[in-house]
């Protein structure tokens, strides 16, 4: 018989059973390796733990089982990546310790801490040190929020189910069209934007792409709109900026509790006599922003008005803050400040019966109710990005517009936003 032959019959007894049918062949499987943060996890046992009150960097590590001297040249190694000094009571730590057959190394290999909300630092803790700082791996999902206001907007959010957090995105964007204190029932927002999650964990909210504000009857579209290297901007539907000269309110998140009048009973003198302002109740403390870039005129305490600051804008327009608790650090007659920069807190100085915010308008020296005053608007949209800018602007709007939505944000189809 040829010796060939006689291999290939050999070779086919062996993959067969003793009724002669063939051996099914066995198949061998690899299983994927998990990583976390970099480590092959697979191969450890990991511990996680918070950090405690009284928990030290240094005292954590070594009674895991690291050498002080070990412990030393990572704090070197970390430098300006991590200051070890400053880690946050409640945030997550874990240990990585290799196992070796059944049983675990006495000591850990690598230390991995929770340094914020985006972002852990990794430490290689055996023969080759390493401090590095890793993303998390966020995942970035599109939802569509739409707010009724009954009561406030941050009630009503959380009533809705949206996160809190949007109400100051939705502040930011529509801070010089909208008075937020002026909110009443029957207004309404719709929002298109990105949630950023990490372990089904809400951690930010990303970018806001289109949003539609009802107020007072009237609508007033956001559209989210780059051009070229410049950074991305809010637009109306026309392309006129939606910032303008001044805010709408110097503060936020707070009741007008008396109005511009020539003709009130002042609550503590007990006499009629014009209220040429605003007055914004707001508890003790909180920030008081200028409505608009300028020059500081006044820092300091007048009779009725207690702590003051007055601030000329422009040839024309002067505005006054008043009542306040004190002042913001580094503040000073002849200062320039920015638009939305903090010049204060809310107080109770001067003549007042609690804390609020008297805040005053000047137009050419006059006083003018703040809540009527024209602002003019930024440079509109050059003309050469118009109809781009249409054509993203309308592909939003329809995003929204065919996604059923009630009280609550619901999940937006993924990848329609390139």
């Amino acid at each position: 018989m040829n010796r060939l032959v006689l291999i290939v019959l050999v070779l086919v007894f062996f993959a067969c059973n003793n009724n002669g049918q063939p051996i099914e062949e066995a198949v061998v499987t690899e299983k994927d390796t998990v990583f976390q943060y970099g480590i092959p996890a697979d191969d450890y046992e990991i511990t996680i733990s918070d950090i405690g009150n009284g928990d030290l960097f240094g005292t954590l590590l070594n009674d895991a089982g690291v050498d002080w001297q070990t412990i030393q040249k990572l704090i070197s190694i970390a430098g300006d990546k991590f200051d070890v000094k400053k880690i946050k009571v409640g945030n997550e730590y874990e240990f990585f310790y290799r196992r070796i057959g059944d049983s675990l190394e006495l000591s850990p290999s690598f230390f991995v801490y929770e340094k914020d909300r985006l972002s852990h630092v990794v430490m290689g803790l055996k023969d080759s040190l390493f401090v590095s700082v890793v993303e998390k791996d966020i995942v970035t999902n599109k939802r569509v929020a739409k707010i009724d206001i009954q009561s406030s907007l941050w009630l009503d959010m959380k009533r809705a189910g949206v996160p809190a957090i949007l109400a100051i995105k939705l502040e930011d964007i529509f801070a010089w069209t909208i008075d937020f204190s002026g909110l009443q029932k029957g207004d309404s927002f719709e929002v298109l934007y990105d949630e950023l999650t990490y372990k089904d964990e809400l951690l930010d909210i990303g970018d806001l792409y289109y949003a539609v504000a009802s107020h007072n009857g009237k609508i007033y579209p956001a559209v989210r709109y780059q051009i070229e290297d410049s950074g991305a901007m809010y637009w109306n539907e026309t392309g006129e900026s939606l910032k303008k000269a001044f805010l709408k309110a110097p503060l936020r998140f707070t009741r007008i509790s008396s109005g511009f009048t020539y003709a009130r009973r002042h609550p503590v003198l007990k006499i009629v006599r014009p209220h040429t302002g605003v007055d914004y109740a707001a508890p003790a403390g909180t920030p008081v922003m200028s409505i608009g870039d300028g020059v500081v005129i006044f820092k300091g305490w007048t009779n009725g008005g207690g702590n003051t600051v007055k601030i000329k804008h422009n040839k024309i327009y002067t505005t006054s803050y008043m009542h306040l608790k004190g002042f913001a650090k580094g503040l000073a007659s002849g200062k320039r400040v920015n638009q939305g920069e903090v010049i204060g807190f809310v107080g109770s100085t001067g003549i007042s019966t609690g804390p609020h915010l008297d805040f005053r308008v000047y137009r050419s020296g006059t006083p003018i109710n703040p809540l009527k005053m024209d602002s003019p608007a930024a440079e509109p949209l050059d003309k050469k990005y118009l109809e781009d800018f249409k054509a993203v602007g309308e592909r939003y709007k329809q995003q929204m517009d065919s996604v059923i939505s009630d009280d609550y944000y619901i999940d937006f189809l993924k990848g329609l936003i390139p």
